[in-house]
């Protein structure tokens, strides 16, 4: 829990002021005492309350003015973000290099398995939105929670050259700023106060490095300015594999002279240090899969890892109904157990000591 208003505390003095005030009005009360010669009649008359009847009341009260106390100081309590408040963009490589057949059949088959089982296995209410990215990054889905229309766009992916990071961490927080007002776009100085945490996530998933446009580390500063975080994932073997690019896998007219199938060799880098200097830098998690199982276990565990993100939340309301809970039940308790009684007395003996 944090405070809004810290100094505010400085409320809770009043509390052993009053208890200060309170023992300084029961040595007066002392003093003027009724004296009488036995106490033995008072008692008979006048039952007294059990010490915990007596206390208990008084204790109420002060925890009613401690917790009021508490409440001048506005605290806040960091708390779960709800499912269907959440964004999630998957930002998902389309290289050529996808079509590499070191994961069965290929990476790109293999990444768009994987994207449907995450699409299919979250809730109804969550938003999800799709950025496809070669050597250019285009919104394919903006955030909906109409997982049909996500599923079609997966199962149309085609490949092109190209691998533009940064350009699609950008894209994607424009996706988010469509629907998340406290999000700036890209292009726009985020407020002084927009860096505090937003529930929506970008995922990023790749098979090699950047090679063209912006720079992923300074997309990525781009999104830890407006609180959105980045996951990334890096998908796929560091052994040289065939890539073989089905003609339904390439873009008509875009490589390869229209579409044809295309076959070649090459050893593919990920860029480990870039992708986790992203994910540090947005307060997000790098991931490594090298097959397709791992790619799902990765994808499919992300929701849990997401929820688990907080924000701060004002809680002032709860400490001013548990003064006010608190204050209320002193009072009843006190009026039934502790009504008006006489003035405390003093027995002979007492006035001889």
């Amino acid at each position: 829990m944090s405070l809004t208003w810290p100094w505010a505390l400085a409320a809770l003095l009043g509390v052993p002021l009053l208890l200060v005030v309170r023992w300084w009005a029961a040595r007066r009360r002392r003093r003027t005492a009724v004296r009488v010669a036995s106490i033995a009649l008072i008692r008979a008359a006048l039952p007294g309350p059990s010490r915990w009847r007596r206390r208990l009341p008084a204790l109420l009260f002060l925890a009613g003015l401690l917790s009021l106390g508490v409440a001048t100081a506005r605290p806040q309590a960091s708390m779960a973000v709800p499912t269907n408040s959440t964004s999630i963009l998957l930002a998902l490589d389309v290289s050529t290099s996808m079509c590499s057949t070191d994961v069965e059949p290929d990476r790109l088959t293999a990444a768009q398995a994987a994207a449907r089982e995450f699409i299919t296995t979250q809730d109804d209410g969550t938003r999800i939105g799709l950025v496809a990215f070669s050597g250019i990054a285009g919104l394919l889905v903006p955030p909906t929670s109409d997982h049909g229309d996500l599923l079609a766009a997966i199962d149309e992916l085609t490949t092109a050259r190209g691998t533009a990071i940064g350009m699609a961490i950008l894209t994607s927080i424009d996706a988010i700023a469509d629907v998340n007002s406290a999000v700036a776009p890209t292009g726009v100085d985020p407020a002084v106060d927009a860096a505090v945490e937003q529930p929506d996530t970008i995922v990023v998933l790749t098979d090699g490095a950047n090679s063209q446009g912006v720079d992923p580390v300074t997309a990525a500063e781009q999104a830890a300015a407006r609180g959105v975080r980045v996951y990334t994932i890096g998908f796929g073997t560091t052994e040289p594999a065939p890539m073989v690019c089905r003609a339904n896998q390439v873009q008509p007219g875009a490589a390869f002279g229209g579409g044809e199938r295309f076959r070649g060799s090459r050893l593919q880098q990920i860029d480990e240090p870039t992708l986790q200097e992203v994910a540090e830098l947005t307060g997000g998690e790098y991931f490594r899969a090298e097959d397709a199982e791992q790619l799902t276990d990765v994808l499919t565990g992300l929701p849990a890892s997401i929820e688990l993100q907080r924000r701060p939340v004002e809680i002032t309301v709860w400490f001013v109904l548990a003064a006010m809970l608190l204050t209320a039940l002193a009072v009843a308790l006190s009026l039934r157990w502790n009504p008006a009684t006489a003035l405390p007395v003093v027995t002979p003996a007492a006035r001889r000591n």
